[in-house]
């Protein structure tokens, strides 16, 4: 799925998880999003929310394409967003980062 088909605000029963190392996660993210990184994944499977439709998000749809693949051969209804936060953000999307004094942006 391309961000651009995203809707902004997702329906309900949606989650948009993102795969993305704490550091990505902390400069700019998705407001809304639940953040796992990819290199915490399988350690944290319990912790993904019940949702109709999992949306998984990287910076640029590499490592959210192979989560996606693995979340799917698992169970889930996983749908990977190509070009990733680099593609949210080119749309103009909110970002939001933990930086409270900090401009968010995409790492």
């Amino acid at each position: 799925m391309q961000p651009e088909e995203l809707p902004v605000q997702l329906p309900a029963g949606s989650v948009l998880l993102d795969v993305r190392e704490a550091n990505e996660w902390q400069a700019g993210h998705a407001p809304g999003a639940v953040h796992i990184p990819m290199s915490e994944l399988v350690q944290r499977l319990d912790e993904i929310p019940e949702a109709d439709q999992l949306y998984v998000i990287c910076r640029s749809g590499g490592r959210s394409a192979k989560v996606t693949a693995y979340l799917n051969a698992n169970g889930w209804d996983a749908v990977n967003v190509e070009r990733g936060m680099n593609g949210w953000a080119a749309l103009g999307r909110p970002l939001v980062s933990d930086d409270a004094d900090g401009e968010p942006y995409v790492l």
